[in-house]
């Protein structure tokens, strides 16, 4: 199937959600989180300028330990950016030798010294960025440990972020589920049909919980053009239907709970 094909039959998959919410009476909260923000880029000017053009706020999961003040001047004046904690320096520290999956605060960490660790790193967010932080635990590979995640209260997190079924429940989370990103072969976009089969799934979830927020997960200095690309036009389509509306983070964490 062509590329022009597969994206009509994502777009007509995606509507076709849309309206049986809308005919209800029902619209999906819909939100966009971005990993590994450190300084300014052109991608990141790439991502911002896509969040401007539909009016959705990206929510920067920043990694602390590189995070500039070049990058809090670039959002200063941004209408529709925030930012979250990714981790402290995003460095793996399970033994992929082994065969244990990448994550850096996974079950060979020290508790007592990975929860510091998190509260210095939430505290220099803080001052680099003021009231665009957010006090959101976005855990590097999407993991974290159980006895870590249960004592991110004590660094002054208030809700942690994750992908799909992953739920460090210590915190209220809200969850990622869209990735356009073909991890394993390139970093590329995973094509319109895998994101249409995605998008389905979620959105037929949805419809025995409406309010349960669809979140789309990019990495601007990994994607290439064709998954830019997919988040224009799958926004442009979001923005135009009353089966979806866009929201904050802030907002989804004082309503937190949801998966």
């Amino acid at each position: 199937m062509s590329g022009f094909h597969e994206f009509r039959a994502f777009r007509d998959t995606l509507v076709r959600h849309l309206d049986w919410f809308a005919a209800r009476d029902l619209s999906v909260p819909v939100w966009w989180r971005d990993d590994d923000a450190i300084e300014p880029t052109p991608a990141l000017d790439r991502l911002i300028a896509i969040a401007n053009r539909h009016g959705i706020e990206v929510a920067l999961a920043a990694i602390p330990a590189g995070a500039t003040a070049e990058l809090a001047a670039r959002i200063a004046g941004e209408g529709f950016v925030s930012i979250l904690q990714h981790g402290v320096e995003h460095r793996n520290h399970q033994d992929k030798g082994r065969g244990e999956k990448a994550a850096e605060f996974g079950a060979r960490r020290d508790p007592d010294a990975a929860i510091a660790g998190i509260a210095r790193s939430r505290a220099r967010l803080a001052e680099l960025f003021g009231d665009r932080f957010v006090p959101v635990f976005v855990p590097p590979w999407n993991r974290i440990a159980p006895r870590i995640a249960a004592r991110l209260p004590e660094a002054g997190l208030v809700a942690t972020s994750a992908f799909t079924q992953f739920h460090p429940r210590a915190l209220p989370f809200v969850q990622t589920h869209v990735d356009m990103i073909k991890w394993k072969k390139g970093a590329g976009f995973i094509g319109w049909h895998a994101a249409e089969l995605r998008i389905d799934y979620h959105l037929a979830r949805r419809r025995t919980n409406a309010d349960d927020p669809l979140g789309l997960l990019s990495h601007h200095l990994a994607q290439d053009d064709a998954s830019f690309d997919f988040l224009d036009r799958t926004f442009e389509i979001l923005k135009s239907h009353p089966g979806a509306r866009f929201t904050r983070i802030a907002d989804l964490v004082r309503g937190s709970g949801q998966t």
